[in-house]
């Protein structure tokens, strides 16, 4: 029932043991010789962890006991059934970025085009987000809702609208959900919807909330009309969960690691994007003051999760360091092979007939001091900070295409109509 994942200095193996067991033997033959640790995670959550010192080199077998100090077993062969992956410093080292964007970037928003407010308003809410501010635009036929997760222990007062909210959204150091809504899409019977993603070559994968208990919560949200494209017992991958919001957009639902840390019953915990090139797009947003907190590698395909505002983790391999963040990372899924073949190329979500998200944003200091740093990566830019009708903010490529939305801290004067403080 488990699959087994290796990497360079760092070999882990996930196995399911009966619960009765208390030793169980692997043959492993042909390991090159290896340093660094050897880890064995159960699904029972047990785990053990050893440096190389505690191993015991032998012929024939691996020996893991709940009891005792593990023996593990290499040849000398110069063949290995193992594919090593890179190691914790080789990634790192392999995308320490070549010049960092000044003003002290920070993840602030994810965007995604809605067909009907009122409806994914509600869904976002019954998932623990709170509005905390709006900008309408009738000029141009849209209005923007942006919704993220208050701490539990925090009263959100200001009313959405307002120049209060503006201010508070724009020097906010959490990352809003910006849900982009197009007049008349709710009510126009010829609109088909947004393109939610996860179809061939789409680049947008999904965004995802943590809470305590993913069946207690899916059960919940079945009760309430909720489609899921895939429930906890579903698929090869039990206890997470995949639901829907109103406009197809999946929504991922992880456990927590460490139950009880976390006062909320969600979390808006990730942002999902496939990446062709994972050093090229590690690199890009660790120059935005990402940290790379973690990597995993199954068998074609990795994984790497990237935040604002978190120390860089040193462990690579120690998945506590995202699943108990309060704050979403950014997760980068690399399909491997992709960045070997020049003409692949992800949907980026802006196509025409492919709209659904639409970019990634961060807060900087001054959007002119950063787009000249973010010129020298060479990617381009959608739009520079002095096109357009809204000066001041920018919108540049990362490496695969994706908007990437700089806007000034504090924010701008946007043109929206504002609501009245007194209402």
């Amino acid at each position: 029932t488990g699959f087994p994942h290796y990497r360079r200095n760092n070999l882990a193996v996930n196995h399911h043991l009966p619960s009765k067991t208390n030793t169980s033997m692997y043959a492993i033959r042909n390991l090159l010789p290896f340093t660094g640790s050897l880890a064995l995670y159960y699904y029972s959550a047990r785990a053990w962890a050893f440096t190389a010192s505690n191993l015991k080199l032998k012929s024939g077998t691996f020996v893991v006991s709940r009891k005792t100090t593990p023996s593990f077993t290499t040849s000398s062969s110069s063949s290995s059934i193992l594919t090593m992956m890179s190691s914790n410093n080789d990634i790192l080292e392999e995308t320490n970025p070549r010049t960092m964007i000044p003003g002290r970037p920070t993840w602030q928003q994810t965007m995604l085009r809605i067909k009907d407010p009122e409806k994914s308003i509600a869904f976002y809410e019954g998932l623990g987000c709170t509005l905390v501010d709006k900008f309408d635009f009738p000029q141009y036929d849209f209005s923007l809702y942006f919704m993220t997760t208050i701490p539990e222990n925090e009263e959100y007062t200001l009313t959405p609208g307002t120049q209060e909210a503006h201010d508070y959204l724009w020097t906010m150091e959490g990352t809003a959900l910006e849900l982009t809504h197009n007049y008349g899409t709710e009510s126009d019977p010829e609109f088909k919807g947004y393109h939610a993603g996860n179809e061939e070559k789409d680049g947008f994968g999904h965004v995802a909330f943590n809470c305590d208990d993913v069946y207690e919560v899916t059960d919940e949200l079945l009760s309430k009309g909720v489609e899921f494209k895939k429930k906890p017992d579903e698929g090869r991958m039990k206890g997470l969960a995949f639901a829907k919001d109103p406009d197809g957009y999946w929504v991922e639902l992880v456990k927590r690691r460490e139950i009880g840390n976390i006062g909320n019953k969600f979390n808006f915990s990730q942002t999902m994007i496939r990446v062709k090139d994972p050093k090229k797009s590690i690199e890009f947003y660790r120059a935005f003051g990402m940290s790379l907190l973690y990597q995993y590698h199954g068998g074609d395909f990795s994984l790497y999760y990237l935040a604002s505002n978190v120390p860089q983790s040193q462990d690579l391999n120690e998945h506590s360091s995202v699943n108990n963040l309060f704050g979403p990372v950014l997760e980068l899924t690399h399909n491997h092979g992709t960045e070997n073949d020049e003409e692949f190329k992800h949907f980026n979500g802006n196509e025409d007939g492919r709209q659904g998200f639409g970019h990634i944003g961060f807060l900087v200091d001054d959007v002119y001091a950063a787009c000249d740093s973010i010129r020298d990566f060479g990617y381009g830019f959608r739009k520079e900070p002095d096109g357009g009708s809204m000066k001041g903010l920018a919108f540049a490529f990362d490496p695969d295409g994706y908007s990437v939305e700089i806007v000034p801290r504090g924010g701008i004067d946007f043109g929206d109509v504002l609501v009245s403080s007194s209402n």
